[in-house]
């Protein structure tokens, strides 16, 4: 049976009230199968896709929580700008309730955190690294940590951040609640469950690495050098917000001045760019500044924007999980949303990986008729070759990560790389 209003969830009055004044008026999947197992105070191990209310999932049972029994509450996220809006969906739910929150993030000032801390706050949000610093400085003491979550595990994983997260969960008291979402469920993620999760309840709203059903997709089989022209005719056919992935930041940057250059708005998310810049361009994007956001995989977990039309992937992403996070960023809150992705001629198996993993055919389209615009190519693709020898590597020493392999370097690897690609899934 599904639930159409929060009432009946066992949250407090004073959250209803919350939740009425901000106009939500029925729970996602996640949420209404979360929120009474986690007021409970029982472990979960959520598996949901990105932009389907994970974290009014745990931030609503975590708010109500600590404003009835004391403790602090302790979230943990792979990337700054997902930690700041998580931290923007808890205030304004425990507001009213005098809780406190203090974000710990990467390229923010130390002794301003420091003071952050120092008003003891109810709910710290944190990036693995950053909070990993304070552990060492002695700034920070969880002793009192009593409700842990993990947000986008899988990715976390992904950026390499497993000896941060270990170094974390050691610090924390054994005695706690702890909640764990990810889109994916990989055996690595599965294995933290089992060591740091007490009989956890598994909460599935759709199959681990699965796509959203109001999502639809699309593929061009284009050439590297003709992806720019591929690109622009696109655009034509789309008046909405588009966010656009490439697999570089020396991409990102070509292909946002490019798309300046045809006379649209645009800015772009990378991580070259410092935290107040890359926060700038977001804050561009909603308010419709800009019309197109270019981001690397950076973005992925941390654009949290409503009504984003389209998505373009102008570079397939390195992995097929990668595929299932970019594509998230449409389709939010029950609108729905179109992804298009460029693939070129070489990479067909990897569209079959994708298909195998979002168990789901990808349809192609045909290639439309391309204006040429040689220069404005030329000026994206100039290390073009560079770039596509980069991104198999970078599949090499992704996966030598999660085995706990040192990442290799050497040109003997880069040529065994696509083979290893064949192995995996």
């Amino acid at each position: 049976m599904t639930q159409t209003t929060f009432d009946g969830l066992g949250i407090a009055p004073k959250i209803l009230e919350t939740l009425d004044r901000l106009r939500f008026t029925v729970p996602t999947p996640i949420q209404s199968q979360s929120i009474p197992t986690a007021l409970g105070g029982k472990d979960i191990m959520g598996i949901a896709q990105t932009g389907t209310g994970k974290t009014l999932a745990f931030g609503i049972p975590m708010i109500q929580r600590l404003a009835a029994t004391g403790g602090n509450g302790l979230i943990i996220l792979p990337t700054r700008e997902l930690a700041l809006q998580v931290d923007e969906a808890i205030g304004k739910i425990g507001r009213g309730l005098n809780i406190k929150t203090a974000v710990l993030i990467g390229g923010q000032n130390m002794n301003r955190q420091i003071g952050l801390l120092r008003r003891k706050p109810d709910i710290i949000i944190v990036t693995p690294g950053r909070i990993v610093d304070h552990l060492k400085r002695g700034t920070i003491n969880l002793s009192k940590v009593s409700i842990l979550v993990l947000d986008e595990a899988d990715r976390m994983l992904d950026m390499g951040f497993a000896p941060q997260i270990k170094k974390i969960l050691s610090s924390v008291p054994k005695e706690r609640q702890t909640m764990l979402f990810s889109a994916t469920m990989p055996p690595n993620i599965i294995q933290i469950a089992k060591t740091y999760l007490k009989l956890p309840v598994r909460i599935e709203v759709a199959p681990s690495g699965s796509a959203a059903a109001n999502i639809t997709h699309e593929i061009f089989i284009v050439k590297r050098e003709s992806k720019l022209a591929l690109l622009e005719t696109v655009l034509k056919g789309y008046n909405g917000s588009m966010l656009i992935f490439s697999r570089t930041k020396f991409g990102a940057k070509k292909i946002a001045h490019a798309i300046r250059k045809m006379g649209y708005t645009a800015s772009e998310i990378h991580s070259d760019r410092s935290l107040s810049q890359r926060l700038k361009a977001l804050a561009g994007f909603k308010r419709g500044l800009y019309q197109f956001l270019v981001a690397t995989d950076i973005a992925a977990r941390g654009i949290d924007v409503t009504n984003i039309e389209l998505i373009i992937n102008f570079d397939m992403p390195n992995d097929a999980e990668d595929y299932v996070h970019r594509i998230g960023r449409t389709g939010r809150a029950g609108h729905s949303g179109h992804a298009i992705s460029f693939a070129m001629p070489n990479q067909k198996y990897d569209i079959k990986l994708i298909e195998r993993l979002i168990r789901k055919q990808l349809p192609i389209s045909k290639l439309p008729d391309l204006p040429k615009n040689e220069s404005a190519q030329n000026s994206v693709y100039r290390t073009g070759d560079n770039q596509d020898k980069q991104s198999y590597s970078d599949r090499s020493n992704k996966n030598n990560r999660r085995s706990g392999n040192r990442p290799s370097t050497n040109s003997s690897s880069r040529k065994k790389s696509s083979n290893f690609r064949r192995k995996k899934w």
